[in-house]
């Protein structure tokens, strides 16, 4: 379990250098383009990587309703929250992520959050207030009621993606990734074509930074940080997600010159201390394995009740 929690927050890990290689090798003012460019050929090749399976049965919905949330929706409410918010205050934001976890988690999955994991949340979010935020921030309301829904979005997303599970096929965490990426890349073509019209005419160095958003920055990323969602509590997910803006930051630090005071290397260490803190425990009522969901079919004959073996361990 340990191995796999910090398998997984390599996930959020690479999703902190994204703001480096979009605001360095991106076309500027093109946010709807990079969520596309970043959610479509990523999907496509997790796709052809599993070859091409199709959801059945109640997985085409689930694929879809994931795919927009995790990806179309909440892309599109993220880059309207950072074109409109300074970084700082999106991040605060997103650090809320936890406890809206938690209260969806008991009504919805039954778990019981401990204080311990509350408290580690607690910290977290004031580690990234310190870590992040600058005493010129300005409010927009736009940009604030943006990146608020973008974590309402993810967090709604993250507990019902625990509750339904994976579907049942060779390799479901892969499968399921690359139906969320392509749902939601689909999604996102008309809306960029509707909104900002064809891409522009891009240079090396901007395939070379679309390049490494759809296949690290998201790909990679995104299979990641999925099978933390099927196997671990989702307040510990949440809380891994704290580990982007302190990424972000010692990114901007040690390539472009930005620099740290006191004061955020505490944010920094407080979010470090946070994510140990909310994911050395397992929260209580949590299912240690992967639940399978069947794919049914109209053809496939219904379960028969089976006898269990009295000597079969439970």
């Amino acid at each position: 379990m340990r191995d796999l929690r910090l398998v997984t927050a390599v996930g959020p890990c690479l999703w902190g250098t994204n703001y480096l290689v979009t605001t360095q090798f991106l076309p500027p003012d093109r946010p709807l383009l990079a969520a596309t460019v970043r959610a479509l050929p990523a999907g496509l090749l997790l796709w052809a990587a599993v070859g091409f399976t199709l959801p059945r049965g109640t997985w085409w919905w689930r694929a879809a309703l994931l795919g927009a949330l995790n990806i179309s929706l909440f892309f599109v409410l993220f880059f309207i929250g950072a074109y409109r918010l300074p970084g700082g205050i999106a991040a605060v934001l997103g650090a809320m992520g936890p406890f809206l976890v938690a209260g969806l988690s008991y009504p919805l999955l039954g778990h019981r959050v401990s204080r311990r994991v509350l408290v580690a949340a607690t910290i977290g979010v004031l580690g990234v207030g310190l870590l992040v935020l600058r005493s010129t921030a300005a409010l927009d309301p736009l940009g604030l009621l943006a990146s608020g829904a973008g974590v309402v979005v993810v967090s709604v997303a993250t507990v019902f993606g625990r509750r339904w599970g994976t579907p049942a096929v060779s390799r479901p965490v892969l499968t399921l990734t690359a139906w969320q990426l392509t749902f939601g890349g689909l999604l996102l073509v008309p809306l960029a074509l509707f909104v900002e019209g064809p891409p522009p005419a891009l240079t090396g160095r901007n395939l070379l930074g679309f390049a490494y958003l759809a296949l690290v920055g998201t790909a990679v990323a995104h299979f990641l940080w999925f099978q933390g969602v099927q196997r671990l509590a989702p307040t510990s997910i949440t809380l891994l997600s704290l580990l982007s803006p302190v990424v972000a930051a010692v990114i901007g630090w040690a390539a472009l010159g930005q620099t740290l005071s006191p004061g955020q290397l505490v944010g920094a260490v407080a979010v470090l201390v946070a994510v140990l803190l909310g994911t050395s425990v397992r929260t209580a009522g949590a299912p240690a394995r992967t639940i399978r969901t069947p794919i049914r079919t109209a053809s496939s004959p219904a379960p028969r009740p089976a006898a269990v073996p009295a000597s079969r361990a439970a």
